[in-house]
């Protein structure tokens, strides 16, 4: 077996929302999902794209990607890599497509110096979970994600 990481190509797209789909339904998150191809494409691929993609093929055959951005620390005066969806088929886990993934972007960090590599987990997801404790990753426990969308978005914007 052959397992190899490259960087996601404007033809990837309709792979790249096959994914997307996969890890919401996984995740049981698929009724939220409102990408399409044409917005994967100009997502990843515009002139001055502001997140990027990674592709895990193990014998040229297409099995998880990666989607990240560049985030920013001011405690450490550096910025980081905020990965939003590490996503491998379920034919392919345990085969290191997901750790390749990781290590990927890990040596990305490294190469650039930025400050930390980092995502979030669904608290139910055990099996994620397990994976990212075995490669030494924390839990950020103290801080709470907030977010702002739809209506609450809109009204804070019109304030």
């Amino acid at each position: 077996m052959t397992l190899t990481i490259r960087p996601a190509q404007p033809a990837d797209a309709p792979l790249i929302l096959a994914f997307i789909r996969e890890l919401a339904e996984y995740e049981r998150l698929l009724d939220q999902v409102e990408a399409d191809e044409p917005a994967v494409r100009a997502l990843l691929f515009d002139p001055a794209p502001r997140a990027f993609c990674e592709i895990a093929e193990m014998d040229g055959r297409p099995v998880g990607f990666a989607l990240w951005f560049y985030n920013v620390s001011t405690f450490k005066g550096r910025y980081g890599l905020y990965l939003e969806d590490l996503y491998v088929r379920p034919e392919a886990r345990g085969q290191g497509a997901g750790k390749a993934l990781l290590a990927h972007l890990a040596r990305r960090c490294v190469a650039e110096q930025l400050g930390r590599l980092e995502w979030a987990v669904l608290d139910w997801n055990a099996p994620s979970i397990a994976f990212y404790d075995s490669l030494g990753a924390l839990s950020m426990d103290d801080w709470i994600v907030r977010r702002l969308t739809g209506d609450a978005l809109e009204r804070l914007a019109e304030s």
